[in-house]
């Protein structure tokens, strides 16, 4: 009788099951009752011969043999293949642990931070905008007009025509003068894009920081002072700095800053080009047309602008000759820092 045969398999299938104590055996158990030709698949084919009447009562004590036999057996499998006290694996006390490798911020995340925390230490604030951004917020109010050659100084990364993937952050000036009457004193950091080739001084995508200051009667002198300010606690008291007469579209009279070269401490090397010096940031007095696009006075306010991107800076602050480390999520480079 069926009914015989379901709790003769359900006590052999408890007897059994006890017994095991490695995955090994317990792979002979699900072979012995759950495979196709198993002891409780056997018990369904043999269902099918019942009459209509015992059928119904037979069915129901045959699931909950099934149901009670995946459970148990589910259970011991998850215990067995994480190593507990069921599995047999011994443990050794004696032996050192594991330790454990806590992850850290990123180095471009600290270079960033420390960025952030001198120009805080200025009095500037801090703002950011989209990465996506309009032709006009990224060119066109800066002074990039349609036809204007200085476009071409950028391989930029066109959505359409009418938006792009910022290739500076110069484009949150806008956004920050759009909303904010003067005085502004502000730093603005993000990621930007540009159509480039990827090699070991450049890539497709990187960070800068912009910084802004509009007030009335702001000078050039200021200017510098700030930027050296920034280098000194950045780079160290005793660097030797120099600004050079440079040009950019919105802001007029530009500059780039140098440095000493790290390398060569002002020597000459390849890294420097025999110079002895290495460009850290560019800068200058916000150009009047752009005060114009965002609805202040020329005549009445003044700025300044700077901009510099943060892998350059931590390579020139770490000595690091290959941007593209930066990406990679290479454990032993991120470590060291």
């Amino acid at each position: 009788m069926l009914d015989e045969k379901i709790k003769q398999i359900t006590d052999s299938f408890q007897s059994d099951i006890q017994s095991v104590d490695d995955l090994k055996k317990l792979e002979d158990l699900r072979i012995k009752y759950f495979s196709r030709n198993g002891l409780i698949s056997s018990l369904f084919n043999e269902l099918k011969n019942v009459s209509k009447e015992d059928k119904p009562l037979l069915g129901k004590s045959l699931n909950l043999l099934k149901n009670k036999a995946d459970t148990e057996y589910n259970s011991l499998k998850e215990k067995l293949e994480t190593g507990g006290p069921e599995s047999g694996e011994k443990i050794d006390i004696t032996l050192p642990g594991n330790e454990r490798q806590i992850g850290s911020k990123h180095i471009l995340t600290q270079t960033l931070d420390e960025i952030k925390s001198i120009f805080k230490g200025l009095g500037f604030s801090v703002f950011e905008g989209p990465e996506l951004e309009s032709d006009f917020n990224n060119f066109e109010a800066l002074n990039f007009a349609p036809d204007h050659p200085a476009r071409d100084m950028q391989d930029t990364f066109f959505v359409n025509k009418d938006f792009v993937l910022r290739t500076h952050t110069s484009p949150v000036q806008i956004r920050v003068m759009e909303s904010h009457k003067p005085p502004v004193r502000a730093i603005m950091p993000g990621r930007v894009y540009r159509n480039e080739a990827v090699s070991s001084r450049s890539y497709c995508m990187f960070h800068q920081v912009e910084g802004l200051y509009v007030d009335k009667d702001v000078t050039f002198a200021e200017l510098k002072g700030t930027l050296v300010s920034f280098a000194r606690q950045f780079y160290g008291e005793n660097l030797k700095y120099r600004f050079r007469t440079s040009y950019f579209p919105f802001t007029e009279p530009s500059a780039e800053m140098d440095i000493t070269c790290y390398l060569c401490n002002g020597n000459g090397c390849k890294v420097c080009k025999q110079t002895g010096w290495l460009e850290i940031l560019g800068c200058g007095m916000v150009d009047p047309n752009v005060f114009k696009s965002v609805g202040y006075d020329p005549e009445k306010y003044t700025g300044y602008a700077f901009g510099m991107g943060i892998e350059r800076t931590a390579m020139l602050k770490y000595g690091i000759d290959d941007i593209r480390v930066f990406f990679e999520n290479d454990f032993r480079f991120l470590k060291q820092f």
